[in-house]
């Protein structure tokens, strides 16, 4: 009848209730999405490309040039800087004090830091006073750090060395900043004290992850202080190590603040790095060409490092 609301019959199409399957996502990903985070991404990316990615660039077209002292480019001369770079007599010296720099650093920074950290772990009065203690060196400048000690170390009005004779470490004052090994001996030591607070606190954050339980179930099994720190306390601070030591690796590698001050008035080589070698290239010698060869072997050599690192620890390895 017209006028009438009319009631679909059982079984019509319009009397059924259709089953429909679970709703589907939003499609996302392809390049709409990319488009869409262009905005949001742009000033980190022009910043990355900037501040490293042009520079490196440049860097690696320098080390193919042949250029004068007073920057004239006079064309391109293929591998030429890397062949005058790798057949220096002094290299083989330098590869030996970077590895023993490194080496001696991130060792000695980690084993320290193990020890601070299992102390800062536990709880006592003024721990939190401590812990913001060992930020100092962290938080100020690895340059002003570096001075305080250059000047401390002074054989003539050094406070270090001073205190070294009053407590008759030192039956005189020794120059410590004035032949090689003893600086190069002296920039290990600040080195390890500047890589101390990320090296701790990363370690902290690892003995945070461990679960209490797994403490009190090695407790319960009779396991002693020792044992308990070598059989479950160590295991689970090993990617907290592993991050800790792929960063310091990285970073004291490509120190040059506190070799620069401390060996960087000594003549020759003896104490150098490929990093602190590379600046004399270029402040000494004024040899762009060659300090961006430097530069590009420094670069591979890192990386080689780095691969090496990953393949022998595999950090990643327990996780799933």
């Amino acid at each position: 009848m017209t006028g009438l609301a009319t009631t679909a019959a059982p079984g019509t199409a319009t009397g059924r209730t259709r089953r429909r399957g679970p709703a589907r996502p939003p499609r996302t990903g392809g390049a709409a999405d990319l488009w869409h985070a262009v905005p949001w991404t742009a000033p980190a990316l022009i910043l990355i490309f900037g501040i490293v990615l042009f520079p490196a660039g440049y860097m690696a077209y320098n080390s193919t040039r042949r250029i004068s002292v007073a920057g004239v480019d006079h064309g391109p001369v293929g591998f030429s800087n890397y062949l005058a770079v790798l057949s220096r007599p002094e290299l083989a010296r330098i590869l030996l004090n970077s590895l023993v720099w490194v080496a001696a650093v991130v060792i000695l920074t980690v084993v320290v830091s193990l020890a601070l950290a299992q102390f800062l772990n536990k709880n006592f009065p003024g721990r939190r006073w401590v812990r913001m203690a060992i930020i100092v060196p962290w938080a100020s400048s690895v340059v002003m750090t570096t001075t305080v000690f250059v000047y401390g170390l002074d054989p003539f009005y050094g406070i270090i060395n001073r205190f070294l004779v009053d407590v008759h470490i030192l039956a005189q004052p020794f120059g410590f900043t004035k032949e090689p090994l003893p600086a190069f001996l002296s920039s290990i030591g600040i080195a390890v004290f500047v890589s101390l607070p990320f090296t701790t606190y990363t370690l902290l954050a690892g003995h945070a992850a461990i679960p209490d339980d797994m403490m009190e179930a090695a407790r319960v099994d009779g396991a002693g202080p020792v044992r308990a720190y070598f059989g479950v306390t160590l295991p689970n601070l090993r990617n907290a190590i592993a991050l800790a030591s792929l960063i310091n690796i990285i970073n004291v590698f490509n120190s040059l603040p506190i070799l620069k001050l401390m060996t960087g008035s000594i003549p020759g080589y003896q104490a150098d790095t490929t990093t602190t070698y590379m600046f004399k290239l270029l402040q000494n010698e004024q040899r762009i060409d060659l300090s961006s060869a430097l530069g590009v072997i420094n670069f591979f050599i890192v990386l080689v490092v780095v691969a090496l690192y990953l393949w022998i620890v595999k950090p990643m390895k327990d996780v799933s």
